[in-house]
């Protein structure tokens, strides 16, 4: 009994293995296309891929130069991350409330911002702060002096530049990688983050 079932799934096997005259196979999958003049073009979806030109990426050596800020940016760019998806929704939030309701939104979400980042940008130092302000403006298109501006008015923002000015910073410097030396440098450390090279 035993032969016999064998032998009827090694037969079984065998038939389905090869194919007879004429038959079509196929792989079963749902695929899509585009019918274009009477022909049939397939249709993929693909990734999206960010072409950079290597002279982008950082070089061994001035990985090696620029340990210090390289840390810093590290640091640093989820904190700006985080800033611009915050920022984005706030916006969302604000677009078309009356004017006391958006001011109490606004504040409402400095509290926040506070609450949940005031312990760990305490403790960060002169250098790091400034990478965040550029890395802020790399994010959202915007100063930091802009910003303050547009969510809390000129008075505000004039007073947090007067202080910051005490403490070595300039929240009107724009990020410009293209003019600024060091602002260049920042850009190519982002873009070798965020393609694991560093």
């Amino acid at each position: 009994m035993k032969r016999i079932f064998i032998s009827i799934l090694f037969i079984t096997l065998l038939s389905a293995l090869i194919p007879t005259q004429g038959q079509v196979v196929t792989d079963r999958k749902v695929r899509f296309g585009i019918i274009l003049d009477g022909d049939t073009i397939p249709y993929y979806h693909l990734k999206e891929i960010r072409v950079i030109e290597s002279a982008s990426l950082l070089s061994e050596t001035e990985i090696r130069k620029n340990q210090k800020l390289i840390r810093n940016v590290k640091k640093m760019l989820p904190y700006a991350k985080i800033g611009k998806q915050r920022l984005d929704l706030l916006e969302k939030e604000i677009a078309d409330l009356p004017k006391k309701q958006r001011k109490a939104a606004i504040k409402a979400a400095e509290k926040s911002l506070l609450s949940d980042f005031s312990d760990e940008l305490k403790d960060c130092t002169i250098s790091q702060g400034k990478v965040l302000l550029k890395l802020i403006d790399r994010e959202t298109g915007r100063t930091s002096y802009v910003l303050v501006d547009e969510l809390r008015g000129k008075l505000r923002a004039g007073f947090y530049q007067a202080f910051a000015r005490l403490f070595g910073y300039n929240l009107k410097a724009a990020y410009d990688p293209k003019n600024n030396k060091e602002d260049n440098l920042i850009e190519r450390i982002v873009i070798s983050v965020e393609h694991g090279r560093l």
